[in-house]
């Protein structure tokens, strides 16, 4: 965490010094990009704004993206300008990113997403979620994020980004929200955690976080040596859920470590119960923020 704060202290300051170099377009040019813009979804709205960031594409950015863009990582400056001029950061670690996943639901895209050439946000290999909200102009107006290292070695063999990637069952969308919705507050908010077997499926679990293995039983053996260590997490709000079909995404927040925490917890259902699971877990900061936009106000 030290490590984002120099290199974002060090962008700023280097932002400030140097005036951004920009050549205008052609009336052509301009023509020729935004028609291409209003060809595209907002899931290719999304992936395409992600893929000119991270080749500092100043031109496609500002076609994306709207010009009071909010920015709710807390590293980042807010404002579409600010954010551009750390482009140059982005150039110098080669970084890139991966959409996974994308998700669609409303005026909302999320990203699920591996990053190389990342060591500005805190390791060379990053996994994040993106959240994206769109405007009534289809312009990219706001954005939340958490980032979390890449873990070579996993308790369950698997990675944090491997896994199932179809979208199915649109017609249960509103019902596995609700599910999860439900599973949070009974399972990791303690409402009801002894119907976690009406949520979770006891025939297949697929564990994409780390440190807990597959299956029912990897989730039991890791509440028992949290709980032993006197640690285990404790989530207390949630904040967000989209979702679009077998796909819910729930943004929460609580405590871990003796500190505050944003939890974005990705699950994929089959026939009413979750059978698989990624998430983030990023420590909120309280210092050396560069907004004050906060990593939640959806």
């Amino acid at each position: 965490m030290k490590k984002v704060l120099m290199v974002v202290m060090f962008a700023s300051v280097f932002a400030s010094c140097n005036s951004t170099k920009t050549n205008s377009n052609s009336d052509k040019s301009t023509q020729t990009s935004n028609s291409k813009t209003l060809k595209m979804n907002k899931k290719e709205t999304a992936v395409a704004f992600v893929q000119a960031v991270t080749s500092q594409d100043v031109d496609k950015v500002r076609a994306l993206a709207n010009p009071d863009y909010i920015q709710h990582n807390p590293f980042l400056p807010t404002g579409l300008e600010p954010f551009i001029q750390l482009f140059p950061m982005l150039k110098e670690n080669g970084t890139k990113a991966e959409a996974v996943r994308v998700i669609e639901d409303g005026n909302f895209v999320v990203l699920h997403q591996l990053w190389t050439g990342a060591k500005p946000f805190g390791a060379d290999k990053m996994v994040s979620f993106d959240i994206l909200r769109f405007d009534e102009n289809g312009k990219i107006a706001e954005h939340w994020d958490a980032l979390q290292p890449f873990v070579a070695q996993t308790a369950s063999g698997r990675t944090q980004v491997d896994g199932a990637t179809d979208i199915v069952d649109l017609d249960k969308t509103e019902a596995n929200k609700s599910l999860a919705k439900s599973m949070v507050e009974d399972i990791l908010m303690g409402k009801n955690p002894n119907k976690i077997t009406d949520y979770i499926s006891a025939e297949q679990y697929d564990q994409h976080n780390p440190a807990i293995k597959d299956g029912l039983n990897g989730i039991v053996e890791a509440v028992q040596y949290l709980t032993s260590q006197n640690n285990m997490f404790q989530y207390t709000k949630i904040h967000k859920v989209l979702g679009e079909g077998n796909f819910v995404l729930t943004v929460s927040e609580g405590n871990w470590n003796g500190t505050t925490n944003v939890f974005y917890d990705l699950l994929r259902f089959e026939n009413g119960k979750a059978v698989e699971h990624w998430d983030v877990i990023q420590e909120i900061p309280t210092e050396n923020l560069a907004n004050d936009n906060g990593m939640f106000g959806f």
